[in-house]
């Protein structure tokens, strides 16, 4: 379900299941974790994820879930966690190229990815009211952070779902592309970021993610670029461009410390 496939420094992971619209079970969601952790162990300067068919992920293939004995805990808190958390601290730039559902689980992919762009086809939001469940993997803190508490809510009560473009106006994703375009788009910024300064990138992942996490203020946040730019200053790639600069070429950063 799962295909992995690494290219000029890219690794591709693809959902390839289209017959459930790429709903993952708990089998799904392992093997994903290992395609995250082999592309990884490769050394790979960028990932991009994307969905084969009609959509990105619909979130938990449930069709065979009985509610009587189900384990929500083990599958959210034991297996979906734990991915995205993975997911998050890649070390590499992270892209997702997000079409049709990107619902449930498959939203919380998203949110786990450093940058989303979505297909003006794409649909997001939180239908599971008529399931009797409610939103999960992450959904209620990037809509309360990015929509506010009254739109969330109202997303959540009406089960209605945003498209690409209102989702990327309200600030959920990055750009929004007509649906042919959308994996060449999402290629072609993973391959120029695999041939960028990683180090840098990872610097700015790692002050984005305190920015999220631990709500830095301004002077902290200035304290911690500091700290960043100082450990930089030691990496290959920093005194390269610092040389293309001077000698007006471009850079040839190779990522490595």
């Amino acid at each position: 379900m799962i295909e992995l496939t690494i290219t000029n420094d890219v690794a591709h992971v693809v959902l390839n299941a289209p017959a459930t619209l790429n709903a993952l079970d708990a089998a799904g969601i392992r093997e994903l974790t290992e395609a995250y952790t082999a592309a990884e162990a490769a050394g790979v300067r960028a990932l991009v994820l994307r969905g084969a068919g009609r959509a990105f992920c619909a979130g938990r293939d449930i069709s065979a879930v009985d509610p009587r004995t189900d384990d929500v805990r083990a599958y959210l808190g034991g297996l979906v966690a734990p991915l995205l958390e993975l997911m998050s601290r890649f070390p590499a730039p992270t892209f997702a190229a997000a079409h049709g559902a990107c619902l449930g689980v498959g939203l919380g992919l998203l949110i786990a990815t450093d940058v989303v762009y979505v297909a003006d086809t794409a649909k997001v939001g939180s239908p599971f009211a008529n399931l009797g469940a409610t939103l999960d993997s992450g959904g209620h803190a990037l809509f309360v952070e990015r929509l506010g508490a009254h739109r969330t809510l109202d997303l959540i009560y009406s089960g209605r779902l945003m498209t690409g473009a209102e989702a990327v106006a309200g600030g959920l994703f990055s750009q929004v592309f007509p649906a042919v375009e959308l994996t060449d788009a999402t290629n072609a910024a993973a391959t120029r970021a695999a041939a960028g300064a990683t180090r840098a990138f990872l610097a700015s992942k790692a002050l984005v993610h305190a920015l999220r996490d631990e709500r830095l203020g301004l002077w902290q946040s200035m304290a911690a670029e500091t700290a960043a730019q100082v450990a930089l200053g030691d990496t290959a790639d920093y005194r390269e461009g610092f040389s293309a600069f001077q000698q007006k070429r471009s850079p040839s950063f190779t990522g490595r410390p």
